[in-house]
Formats: structure tokens, sequence, C-alpha cells
């Protein structure tokens, strides 16, 4: 494997793909099942999808542990949603209800909801507790990754 490759997880199958460093994720498909590798929004995971995308994947993902009942979970989905698709060529979004896998929160160590966790090869960069509003929650995203601003 070249240095500059990411390994993402297709969470369809299960298959890990090599994607070179500088292509963008909305032209990288699963080499096993076609199936799009980017999140142009957030996708609902499980745990065992979580744990999964700790020890295979190496490319950029935000998880957001969150649950229906949080009033700040459901003010920040919008914006995470609008990250999500902003960010779609280099940061996946995945979503994670505590309500139905609380085992996930526990193993994470998650304290309250929401909490924001971005990974990037193969491990945990940063958590974010709260609900991070309008543009901030993006450029959280993009200085932790190292993504160029948006240019308004």
């Amino acid at each position: 494997m070249a240095s500059e490759d990411r390994m993402i997880l297709c969470l369809a199958c299960n298959a890990v793909n090599r994607v070179p460093e500088g292509k963008v994720l909305t032209a990288a498909k699963c080499g096993r099942c076609s199936q799009m590798l980017a999140t142009p929004h957030p996708v609902d995971i499980t745990n065992d999808q979580m744990r999964a995308l700790e020890q295979k994947d190496t490319g950029a993902f935000v998880v957001d542990l969150w649950a229906p009942w949080c009033g700040p979970c459901r003010s920040m989905a919008p914006h995470y949603a609008a990250a999500a698709e902003s960010l779609q060529g280099d940061v996946r979004f995945y979503k994670i209800n505590t309500d139905q896998h609380p085992d996930a929160a526990i193993r994470l160590n998650i304290r309250g909801v929401p909490t924001l966790i971005a990974w990037k090869a193969g491990r945990e960069l940063a958590k974010q507790a709260g609900a991070p509003g309008g543009a901030a929650l993006e450029r959280w995203a993009r200085g932790l990754f190292g993504l160029s601003p948006t240019v308004n």
C-alpha cells in the first residue's frame, strides 16, 4: 500500500477499498458492490459498524453520537447535514443513536449528547461535546482534517 492511500470501509458490503489520498470520495466507488464511498448525507450506523470503521478504516470521518429526545441534537442536525454535503469529497459523516446503541456510547466514553468524534488514519483526532451551530461545525471539521476554508 502506498503511503498516500486511504483504506475506506464500505458499510454496504464491509469491503475495504484502497483510495488514493488525492482522489475525492465523490469519485470513489466500492470495488465489490459499486456503492459510493462518500456520504453526501449523514449515515446512521450501529456500534458494530463503528467498531469496523475504527479497526479497518484510515480515511477521515466524523461520528455524531445523539439521541432523539435531545433538543441540542435536533437543532444541530441540519448543520451536521450541511457539513456532510459540503465536505463529502474529503470527509464522511455518520450518526449513532445512543438510545438504540448505548453500548457505543459506553465504549467510546461519551458522557453526554451530542458528542462529535473525528477520526483519521485509524485514530481518534478529537472529541467535541455539545452542539456547534451554523458554520462552526464545518470550520471545526476543516481545521481538524487540514482542509482549506470555504470561499464565500
